[in-house]
């Protein structure tokens, strides 16, 4: 079966569906939340990846966009706003996003250090908090396991400082599963950031289970299969079904995919317009169908 036909049959098989509302429901037209499991802090189930579009620099069009994108988000409930040095300007422009919002207080932050060396860590994490604006990260993660043991020890000491709430690690390919695995397994973690989504699953066959059974909160980035999903999709009318899942886009119904599975915390699509943020997130609203359905369907055809 080749990705399209899986792609068909699997969203297909939710015809008639037993639907079933997803622990932490919020009021109608909110968001739901999650909890962290090392704290049982809820946090709303989708928010912002920064990788797309925030790196624009002052001035542009593109960066004019963006306080749109991040009042979405507030508005929509949501909080977690994700970032990185790799992301070139996206730490920077977020911060002074922030910076000149009223509800900057609403936000979750959350970034990675990327580099080796204890104090090209300690220099480089001393600095995103600086361009975020902020002395106590919420969420500060070692992005794809560069120099983890190093970077890990460091935060330990943070966290027990209060300069960081919550001490996570990511990666975005399977074949880094095998080693994140076995961190996750040594390491006492908060967060596990890893790639998800229907034509992505190998992250529920170990990493999730796992993220379950440790207590590790997890947000999913790439949720829409690196944008592959949505160009396929994007021509095609949706199904009637979607009503039945209050689904009014593509978008939703891929994020709602991703969120059928119980150990996924929050999903980070990333964009840089607010109509986007606006329609992912209502993705976080309504109801959510039931994780066992979708995987027991898609893996019988």
């Amino acid at each position: 079966m080749d990705r399209a036909q899986f792609l068909r049959a699997a969203l297909a098989a939710s015809l008639g569906a037993g639907l079933q509302g997803a622990a932490g429901a919020a009021s109608a037209g909110r968001m739901r939340k999650r909890r962290i499991p090392s704290t049982g802090e809820e946090l709303p189930v989708v928010g912002c990846g920064t990788w797309v579009g925030f790196g624009h620099a002052p001035g542009t069009a593109e960066y004019a966009r963006l306080p749109a994108v991040v009042e979405a988000l507030f508005d929509a409930g949501g909080s977690v706003l994700d970032s990185s040095p790799m992301y070139g300007l996206a730490e920077r422009t977020t911060g002074e996003i922030l910076s000149k919002s009223s509800r900057r207080g609403q936000a979750f932050l959350a970034t990675k250090v990327w580099t080796t060396g204890r104090e090209a860590g300690i220099r480089q994490m001393q600095e995103s908090m600086a361009l975020l604006g902020t002395q106590k990260l919420d969420l500060m993660q070692v992005h794809n396991l560069v120099d983890w043991q190093t970077h890990l020890q460091t935060l330990r000491g943070w966290k027990s400082e209060g300069r960081v709430r919550y001490v996570g690690i990511t990666h975005y390919t399977q074949s880094a599963f095998r080693e994140v695995e076995a961190v996750m397994r040594r390491e006492p973690l908060d967060f596990l950031q890893i790639n998800y989504a229907l034509d992505d699953q190998g992250a529920a066959e170990r990493l999730l289970p796992l993220a379950a059974d440790k207590g590790i909160a997890v947000l999913v980035n790439q949720p829409f299969g690196g944008g592959d999903l949505l160009r396929q999709l994007r021509d095609r009318p949706l199904p009637a079904w979607a009503r039945e899942i209050e689904c009014g886009s593509w978008a939703q119904v891929l994020l709602k995919f991703v969120l059928s599975q119980p150990a996924v915390t929050c999903v980070i699509p990333g964009t840089s317009r607010a109509q986007h943020m606006a329609d992912n997130a209502g993705a976080g609203q309504g109801v959510i169908p039931d994780a066992a359905f979708w995987r027991q369907r898609s893996l019988g055809l």
